[in-house]
């Protein structure tokens, strides 16, 4: 059976423990890239990853991109919502559809 795991900052991530999350916290790029690396690899099919990581992290997370497994996916900190996570859901929903489905009123 598949896992989902949460990486990023502890003050960002302890809360998802409480829903049965495995949290992976990390205080710097190197020690954030060897977990993802290990995560990828093993039995964890979604890794949610904050946002300020992933920024970091981008050379690394575009290698899974292409792939089925696993979903890694951006969420906030605790140091706000930078729109990452919004923009890559979008871009990946335009590659599956052929089309941008999300319209604004701007």
């Amino acid at each position: 059976m598949y896992k989902i795991a949460v990486i990023g900052a502890y003050d960002s991530i302890y809360g998802f423990a409480a829903l049965g999350l495995d949290t992976f916290p990390v205080s710097d790029v190197q020690e954030g890239e060897d977990t993802l690396k290990t995560l990828a690899s093993g039995e964890y099919a979604v890794i949610y990853i904050t946002e300020a990581l992933a920024a970091e992290l981008a050379h690394e997370i575009s290698k899974y991109r292409e792939q089925v497994l696993p979903a890694i996916i951006q969420i906030p900190g605790v140091s706000g919502n930078t729109g990452a996570g919004v923009a890559g859901v979008k871009k990946s929903v335009e590659q599956a559809v052929g089309s941008d489905i999300i319209f604004s009123n701007n």
